[in-house]
């Protein structure tokens, strides 16, 4: 069994409007210690990451309290939407969503996020099958990844996750196949950890 905990970043500083560089908000650089927690007995072999700083800064902390590096994979990276900043985004996305084929001229389409990141996925599967690996990745290519293991997954799911940040998605699978799919709340695991209590 191979297991990949897929590891959504925490808040970035929205200010900075680079998507390579965006680094985590004070609130994001916090909230990276319940990754850290959440992952510390699961037995980690290797932590890969988009190469994005907030996704890696996100792992990274996991990773250094482990004596792990942390591997980046370009193809794990988030959608590209544009050259420029959308200030309508929630449309955007949303007709992103109702077909998988729209991109702005600089961009992305899903389609192409989801076969990268699926191909990435793939060779994940084949380097480390049999270990249990963290994935540093992001909302919309994460979210692409489910949607090709679960149609249902679309954009009213992908509104309910949009602002859960950090988020974990444990997917297991027996060589190439897809065994499972579980989302880990961290902060309600936190909420049971307090009895209840943030």
């Amino acid at each position: 069994m191979t297991t990949l905990y897929f590891v959504r970043h925490a808040e970035p500083d929205y200010s900075n409007h680079d998507d390579m560089t965006r680094e985590l908000s004070a609130k994001g650089l916090t909230d990276r210690v319940l990754v850290a927690e959440y992952l510390a007995d699961k037995n980690i072999h290797a932590v890969l990451s988009s190469p994005f700083k907030r996704a890696v800064d996100t792992v990274r902390y996991f990773a250094d309290s482990t004596g792990l590096d942390v591997i980046t994979v370009n193809d794990f990276r988030e959608r590209r939407v544009d050259s420029g900043w959308i200030s309508d985004f929630d449309d955007f996305c949303k007709r992103q969503w109702s077909d998988f084929d729209y991109k702005l001229s600089d961009g992305e389409t899903l389609r192409e996020v989801q076969q990268r990141n699926i191909a990435a996925l793939n060779n994940v599967l084949n380097v480390y099958s049999g270990k249990n690996i963290v994935i540093g990745t992001h909302g919309t290519a994460l979210s692409t990844i489910i949607n090709h293991y679960d149609s249902s997954f679309g954009y009213e799911r992908f509104c309910e996750i949009k602002m859960l940040m950090p988020w974990v998605v444990r997917m297991e699978f027996e060589g190439q196949r897809f065994v499972s799919l579980h989302s880990v709340d961290l902060f309600s695991l936190l909420r049971i950890y307090n009895g209840g209590m943030m």
